[in-house]
């Protein structure tokens, strides 16, 4: 066996700086790892003189991977072409469009930790409608609101937790919670910037999406993402145009939906809408479970291993399911046949709580737009500090100012929303993907509005599935829930 480090990631300054040095060197391209693996299949060398062969004549590297990718259509192969791109300047509500693309890894700004300055983008769409002034007057009133609260919450935040202000090394934990629970009033315009790591398989995805989308930043995104990258790897970019499937087929739902829907009466129910709604699980979700175990540890054909599972008695199913758990320590990820069940939520998040419930990428999350009607999240902290009043009537005048957008922009009007504003998300995942949630979300140390939804998702999800769920919890408690099974 020979294992040999075919490449790694370098600073694009100190890969300049090579070819500055010397410019004879024209194999300092990802492509050529592209062409050298996509050559595997078909060639009786070792992989690491096809590489040799392949950064020697990067121009017929390049045709190579025009032909196997596009001609052929073996598109897995601009998957190994990696690209670390750092994206500065864009919008909170751009980020949510960013990072909707699962093979791809991201690290946000985030508010929690940073005390944000003012800086804001304003959208093409709104200086379009001539309303650019009035928006940039209404985002500096919630920015200046923003340090209002963060110069009354600090203290407050000291003082409600003497215990953990004692000790120094507290500050900036503490120092955080002031600030999460200040930046519910700023805005979805504000300027954000990550690192992005992304394949050029999905970075052409990603183009052509943003090619389609109906936002003039998301545009600008796309156009600008391009420009770096296909003087680099210009073999493994193409088809970055926006498609009518991208562009069209949304719009063209909701008008299809409305010749439906407009002759049916809405819903009767006039309940506040729960934050957590488990719609939909796997039938008989423990069993499925079951049936996996049984169908990994024998020869047994799936079907009849559903039916095994099915014929056990209680006291036999939860053993096997300990069996199963009993060296499971915090660190580990469930077992895979968790994957075989699925549940499906109705959830109501504020954009705080999505900032973070969005980067469970494997999961299925389908998004409408933001909705004032769903009122907004206000943090206890505020409520405690005596700002609740003037949060509200910040919030009036944000939705003032979104219902005027709503006429003259409304493709641009979440922009003028906070984080505080809520909207409905579908989402479906796995059981193994729940127990992740739970690891990071329900840990005592997660932010507490995202910490909510994920205890009230698992606490749903247990009456359906408990034995399936026998260890899902945070990372703080997984101990101590462990110690309660095991007490052998």
């Amino acid at each position: 066996m020979d294992i040999i480090l075919a490449g790694y990631n370098l600073d694009y300054e100190t890969i300049r700086g090579m070819e500055e040095a010397h410019p004879e060197l024209t194999s300092l391209t990802p492509e050529t790892v592209s062409a050298a693996y996509a050559r595997i299949s078909r060639s009786p060398k070792p992989v690491n003189e096809l590489r040799t062969i392949a950064r020697t004549e990067v121009e017929k590297a390049r045709q190579s991977n025009n032909n196997i990718v596009f001609e052929m259509g073996h598109s897995s192969i601009a998957e190994h072409a990696v690209f670390n791109i750092d994206v500065i300047g864009v919008s909170r509500l751009l980020v949510e469009e960013i990072e909707k693309f699962r093979l791809c890894s991201y690290t946000e700004k985030s508010q929690r930790y940073v005390l944000l300055s003012d800086d804001f983008i304003i959208p093409e769409e709104i200086r379009a409608a001539g309303m650019a002034e009035r928006f940039a007057q209404l985002v500096q009133k919630q920015n200046a609101f923003y340090h209002e609260l963060y110069d009354k919450l600090r203290p407050h935040v000291f003082t409600k937790h003497p215990d953990l202000a004692t000790d120094p090394r507290n500050q900036a934990m503490l120092e955080g919670w002031a600030k999460e629970d200040a930046r519910y009033i700023l805005s979805m315009a504000t300027q954000t910037q990550l690192g992005m790591t992304i394949n050029a398989r999905n970075l052409e995805l990603v183009m052509r999406r943003m090619a389609a989308h109906p936002l003039a930043e998301a545009n600008e995104y796309g156009r600008k993402l391009y420009d770096v990258v296909k003087p680099i790897a210009p073999s493994l970019i193409r088809y970055t145009e926006k498609t009518d499937y991208n562009a069209r087929t949304g719009e063209d739902l909701r008008n299809r939906l409305a010749d439906f829907l407009d002759s049916l009466p809405e819903a009767g129910d006039t309940a506040p809408p729960a934050a957590v709604t488990l719609v939909h699980t796997t039938p008989n979700a423990d069993d499925r479970v079951l049936a996996a175990f049984i169908h990994a540890a024998t020869r047994r054909p799936v079907s009849h291993s559903i039916k095994t599972a099915a014929a056990l008695t209680p006291d036999r199913k939860a053993e096997i399911f300990r069996t199963a758990f009993r060296h499971m320590q915090g660190h580990d990820m469930a077992p895979r046949e968790l994957e075989c069940v699925n549940l499906t939520y109705d959830l109501i998040v504020s954009a705080s709580c999505f900032a973070q419930l969005k980067r469970h990428r494997m999961a299925t999350i389908l998004c409408q737009s933001y909705n004032p009607g769903l009122g907004v999240t206000i943090p206890e902290s505020i409520r405690e500090v005596g700002m609740t009043a003037t949060f509200q009537d910040m919030i009036g005048r944000t939705e003032d100012f979104y219902n005027e957008l709503q006429a003259a922009a409304p493709t641009a009007a979440d922009y003028a929303l906070t984080n505080a504003h809520r909207k409905r998300v579908l989402m479906k995942i796995n059981a193994r993907e729940l127990y992740h949630i739970a690891r990071l979300r329900a840990d005592r140390h997660a932010q507490w509005d995202i910490r909510n939804l994920a205890k009230e998702m698992l606490a749903q999800a247990r009456t359906v599935m408990p034995l399936t769920l026998l260890l899902a919890t945070g990372k703080d408690d997984f101990a101590t829930r462990r110690a309660e099974i095991y007490q052998d």
